[in-house]
């Protein structure tokens, strides 16, 4: 069978291209070299190719459901930090899943208090952390970051994290998988998600989603033919639970070299459907669709 044409498509990594910019000023406050500060559009483009180039601006939420009509993206998760972010899920609720601002480990109570005016007034479905973005940093296993696991955990909603060498040149060892297995013995009941690959310690990452429920993969910030061997060969044989589809556009991909490279990426045929929407829906509590 292969890659199933007609299956619906939840994308757990989407947005907004934005007028005027400035959405990275947080990271590039943070780095030390020339390209990052003078050069580069955004702290990671040194890594992709084909970042989408020329967006309208008018009406980024318009210009993204198009993409996504033309991509065959059914629901799409974008944060609600943006006014973009909010309007797209006040206007278009059938298409686009919210997702919570950014955590912030160096404002505990803010964050708390965004958190539950956000579930109240949008319904969030899941929050999101950089943690080697956060600014002094604070990794993953933090004492800070517990009292966020614990209200992810009081709210039912998962935890997206980013995982591995950043992309931006900060350090990077507050995303050290490892430290994933502190924050899943201390949170039996978090859900958590990593996003941008886990790479170099992938490998790791698949020791920890055996060992821990509820650990889960997503596919954000990677082009189809780069996705880990390793992460391909789990899903294929003890992993298809595990494994959930993330494109990263508007930032570093666009939909259609995604949506042109995902054919070739050789799933097994039970694996399609689990993670094009499967999964996806399961741990953001949406109902089944396909």
């Amino acid at each position: 069978m292969g890659f199933p044409t007609d299956s619906p498509i939840v994308d757990t990594l989407i947005g907004f291209r934005e007028a005027g910019g400035g959405e990275y000023d947080f990271i590039t406050a943070q780095t030390k070299d020339r390209q990052s500060r003078e050069e580069f559009e955004f702290p990671a483009e040194y890594m992709f190719k084909g970042v989408p180039r020329g967006l309208d601006t008018a009406d980024p939420v318009s210009v993204t459901l198009h993409e996504m009509d033309l991509h065959g993206i059914t629901l799409g998760m974008v944060s609600v930090a943006t006014e973009s972010g909010r309007r797209a899920v006040r206007t278009h609720p059938d298409r686009f899943i919210p997702q919570g601002t950014s955590v912030d480990p160096n404002d505990i109570m803010g964050t708390l208090r965004t958190m539950i005016r956000e579930h109240e007034e949008f319904g969030i479905r899941s929050v999101t952390s950089f943690a080697a973005g956060t600014f002094p940093q604070v990794a993953l296993n933090d004492p800070q970051m517990y009292p966020i696991y614990a209200k992810c955990v009081e709210l039912g909603i998962p935890i997206f994290a980013t995982a591995g060498i950043a992309g931006p040149r900060v350090r990077s060892a507050p995303q050290y998988v490892g430290l994933i297995d502190d924050v899943m013995f201390d949170f039996p009941d978090l859900v958590l998600v990593t996003r941008h690959g886990c790479e170099p310690w992938e490998d790791l990452a698949i020791k920890l989603m055996l060992k821990w429920p509820n650990l889960y993969y997503s596919t954000s910030a990677f082009a189809p033919k780069h996705y880990p061997k390793a992460v391909v060969d789990y899903a294929n044989t003890r992993g298809a639970d595990k494994i959930i589809y993330a494109g990263y556009f508007p930032a570093g991909l666009s939909l259609e070299r995604i949506r042109a490279e995902l054919p070739a990426v050789p799933f097994a045929d039970h694996v399609w459907p689990k993670f094009l929407h499967q999964n996806a829906c399961r741990v953001l509590g949406l109902p089944s669709i396909g």
